[in-house]
């Protein structure tokens, strides 16, 4: 059983940056998509960004392209995200997910193992 544990989150000004990890444990990941997903309350959860297992292919949902950054680190277990510029609207609670597939999607149910989340609030 995989089990991903995020940190990093913590709260900023607008305009300032935040990085993001999420660790995972259990059987190796390294084939697998990776994907950093959130919530604000009262919405649904949404795409933010995903990475294929060789990390030279990305998605980006287009409210966070330009600013976000997704990587990961397959020795490791670990994917990361930086976050440049942050803006109020980003304010939500932060995902990971393992997709264990080959190919990159961005629907919540496409993915089957999930971290705890955790709080990014930006303020303006």
């Amino acid at each position: 059983q995989v089990q991903l544990v995020e940190s990093g989150g913590g709260s900023v000004q607008a305009g300032e940056s935040l990085g993001l990890s999420c660790a995972a444990s259990g059987p190796t990941v390294s084939r697998d998509v990776l994907g950093w997903f959130r919530q604000a309350p009262g919405k649904e959860r949404e795409f933010v960004a995903a990475i294929n297992w060789t990390g030279f292919l990305t998605r980006y949902a287009d409210s966070v392209k330009g600013r976000f950054t997704i990587s990961r680190d397959n020795a490791k277990n670990t994917m990361y995200l930086q976050m440049n510029s942050l803006k109020p609207e980003d304010t939500a609670v932060y995902y990971c997910a393992i997709r264990e597939d080959l190919y990159i999607r961005q629907n919540p149910p496409d993915y089957e193992y999930w971290g705890q989340g955790t709080q990014v609030t930006v303020s303006s």
